[in-house]
């Protein structure tokens, strides 16, 4: 495994211009072929169009961009290989991915001054004193199961408490939001019911399922992936199971729709952008870059990010020269940024990273994700960081 990555890493795939011009480089950290890879691979796609797409417009502030990705395979300790690597060749950012690696990043890019962009929502990674460099571009695992919990409180009829139970894999992205969600639950009255485990990777979860359904839940979250997702609503399908789940960000996508097929109707995702197709500008955009084929919704979210790491590294052309520090400041300065209408608008500031309190709740059906709720809450201090 060891001397393939190496491989891998010499063999880094490069998206760049035309050669002797000045260039941006970015980092960009993609699992392509570990556990995560059936949503890396369309958020490292919206990734690379974005930078093909501000090569096309004349780059950033006359630069181009130029993208050194790695495939890390969902491997913390490859992450870390492959971001050292990154450093030596002068990237000035870098598009990371899972929660686990840009935990363990947190003091590297601190101490090297190198504005990480994640697809980790963690809220651990909210708080600029003890991540100082590292932003994104959804509302927080966290806030997004807030939202939830606060929809399904606020539409609940009977005259008794809502039943919720918890699925997630044991892993720090699956356990990143739980916390906040045992707290916010009980808040609004809920009832935990049950709790247990279905790894990222597991191909059943009958068992947990049938502890669970014997607990009777109205509501459970589903904290994995697409790929155990359709296999817990297949599983729940085949009990019987009357629940209604709720996925996280990374939970549900059109794939999911296909791999689950009826199993999927009538629950709930979770989401901070548009589905494609939606009619906002940068659909347009992506349209034209993508020949008109329908993209994964993780694909919006991987071009927004690209799109908004870009606008900061912009404004901090107009400081001077093109450093972390700067990047890092520039950031900061976003208020309401609009990346094209794709992703409600950001906002950073010098003590707080979270880019925004609103989240999208779609319901899932074989044919379409149907959005049912925008729900923006409170940028409430106590919720900061956890």
């Amino acid at each position: 495994m060891r001397r393939g990555f190496f491989t891998l890493a010499v063999a880094m795939i490069l998206f760049t211009s035309s050669p002797g011009l000045a260039q941006i480089k970015i980092g960009v950290l993609s699992d392509l072929s570990g556990p995560t890879s059936d949503v890396g691979r369309p958020y490292a796609d919206g990734i690379r169009h974005c930078a093909e797409y501000l090569n096309k417009q004349g780059g950033i502030a006359g630069q181009k961009v130029e993208l050194l990705q790695v495939d890390y395979a969902y491997n913390v300790q490859q992450a870390i290989a492959a971001y050292n690597r990154f450093k030596g060749q002068g990237i000035v950012a870098l598009q990371g991915w899972g929660t686990a690696d840009t935990e363990a990043l947190v003091r590297f890019v601190a101490r090297d001054e190198i504005p990480t962009y994640s697809a980790s929502y963690s809220a651990h990674l909210t708080d600029p004193k003890t991540a100082p460099y590292n932003f994104f571009i959804a509302a927080d695992y966290s806030t997004q199961a807030r939202a939830a919990l606060q929809y399904f409180h606020d539409n609940w009829t009977e005259d008794r408490p809502i039943k919720l139970g918890l699925l997630y894999p044991n892993h720090p992205y699956g356990l990143a939001p739980i916390p906040a969600i045992k707290a916010f639950a009980q808040d609004l009255g809920f009832e935990l019911v049950g709790e247990d485990n279905v790894g990222l990777g597991d191909m059943d979860a009958t068992s947990q399922l049938l502890r669970m359904q014997r607990l009777a839940p109205d509501y459970v979250w589903v904290g994995g992936t697409i790929s155990s997702t359709a296999v817990i609503l297949k599983d729940a399908q085949k009990i019987g199971m009357q629940a209604k789940f709720i996925t996280n960000i990374w939970g549900s996508d059109e794939q999911l729709l296909k791999l689950a097929g009826p199993a999927v109707n009538g629950h709930y995702g979770l989401h901070t952008s548009v589905v494609y197709g939606a009619d906002v500008p940068g659909m347009k955009v992506i349209e034209e870059l993508t020949g008109g084929r329908p993209q994964n919704i993780h694909y919006i979210r991987g071009f927004a990010s690209m799109y908004t790491m870009a606008e900061a590294i912009r404004v901090a052309t107009e400081q001077g020269a093109i450093t972390g520090p700067a990047i890092r400041d520039a950031s900061r300065t976003l208020r309401d940024f609009d990346p094209m209408g794709l992703t409600p608008p950001i906002s950073f500031f010098e003590d707080d990273h979270r880019p925004n309190m609103t989240v999208y709740l779609y319901q899932l059906f074989e044919d379409r994700m149907e959005l049912v709720a925008e729900q923006e809450l409170e940028r409430r201090p106590e919720w900061f960081g956890h």
